[in-house]
């Protein structure tokens, strides 16, 4: 198989779908591999250590659309990229189509085969490829918000961690998965005051126990939520529905209880944001105001970190990858959990969040696969 990669185009997005040492793996294989001229310049990749791996370079991306089997990326394809995917192809990267009709009638219309990291699962019922850029993006959450807190950037001026005498800052995190996990576990390394918020009592046990009660755990209930915004200097949004649009539990309404120059950062920005108030940005213009309060809402937050997400990136998705290669469609038929990553194939929507959330009537994977 040809497997592509091109250079991604999104504002500010300096990862890349394979790393020189994801192209080994695949040539390895005895497949070939067209990377795009450039595309690894964010990592510090130039198109001589590609090279090196085996694979080869080319000058445009239309280049690696054309003549790519399988097209490997980091974001979600933009309207100039999904006008040049085909019947046939394969696409592989994040998508996030709940909250994106205009991305999923191009991929539907182009015929492709679309597999997103997101909904891709494993044996325990986890995200493994949305983990790594979960666990990144937990962590930034973390240090944008302690740089939007401060005054010369519209902030209250508070320091996360307080100073001997002065009261640390209040963070409130709604949902307890893998971002909600990691911003704590950053938020708490920094001496904030932190309170997690979930609705899985088994998950804020289990929170409970890994930070020996240095977080405070709470039920998530509209109560709850309201008290804990209204205190808190920073709210962190961590909520997620696998493939479906984040559901909006921080409204319009309860910004008019929070602190003025307190900040909200929205990692569920890209399956639409869990602020009722959120609307997407860039690492160029990150952050606006409303009712005196911060919103970071970037929606591709891991990019500004793309040494390290891209390299954590590949080491989750390179054996699913690797599967497809090989196999081609009949490595969906084989492997359950990947099958799962399954949302467009040849016109139809296959994965029941997305076609619920969008409106589409649901193909069966199985069935369409066997089709």
């Amino acid at each position: 198989m040809r497997v592509g990669c091109p250079k991604e185009i999104k504002n500010h997005e300096y990862r890349v779908g394979l790393t020189p040492g994801a192209v080994r793996e695949y040539t390895a294989h005895g497949h070939e591999v067209l990377v795009e001229t450039g595309a690894g310049a964010g990592i510090g990749a130039d198109d001589n250590s590609y090279r090196a791996a085996g694979a080869a370079i080319a000058n445009t991306a239309q280049e690696v659309f054309q003549k790519s089997d399988m097209v490997v990326k980091v974001k979600e394809p933009q309207p100039g990229e999904w006008a040049q995917l085909r019947e046939g192809q394969i696409l592989y990267t994040y998508l996030h189509l709940a909250p994106d009709p205009e991305q999923t009638k191009g991929l539907l219309s182009s015929g492709v085969t679309a597999i997103a990291y997101e909904t891709v699962t494993d044996e325990r019922g986890g995200l493994p490829l949305l983990a790594p850029m979960s666990e990144v993006a937990g962590r930034l959450s973390i240090q944008a918000g302690a740089t939007a807190l401060q005054k010369p950037n519209g902030g209250r001026g508070v320091l996360l961690g307080g100073v001997p005498g002065v009261l640390p800052a209040k963070i409130a995190v709604i949902g307890g998965g893998v971002v909600g996990l990691h911003a704590a576990r950053m938020a708490v390394g920094l001496g904030a005051d932190v309170t997690v918020i979930d609705r899985s009592i088994p998950r804020l046990r289990q929170l409970d126990d890994i930070f020996g009660g240095r977080v405070h755990t709470r039920y998530s209930t509209v109560e709850a939520l309201e008290e804990e915004c209204f205190s808190a200097d920073l709210v962190i949004g961590a909520v997620l529905i696998p493939g479906a649009a984040a559901p909006k539990l921080v409204t319009r309404e309860m910004l008019s209880g929070m602190k003025k120059g307190a900040v909200m950062v929205d990692v569920a920005i890209d399956q639409g944001g869990c602020f009722e108030t959120s609307h997407a940005t860039t690492h160029s213009d990150p952050t606006y105001v409303v009712d005196g309060v911060i919103h970071y809402c970037v929606a591709n937050m891991p990019g500004a970190v793309p040494v390290t997400s891209t390299h954590a990136l590949n080491n989750a998705t390179l054996h699913y990858g690797l599967q497809l290669a090989d196999k081609g469609l009949k490595a969906l038929v084989d492997d359950p959990h990947l099958r799962n990553g399954l949302n467009v194939h040849k016109g139809r929507i296959t994965n029941a969040a997305v076609a619920e959330a969008l409106g589409y009537e649901l193909a069966e994977p199985k069935k369409v696969l066997a089709a």
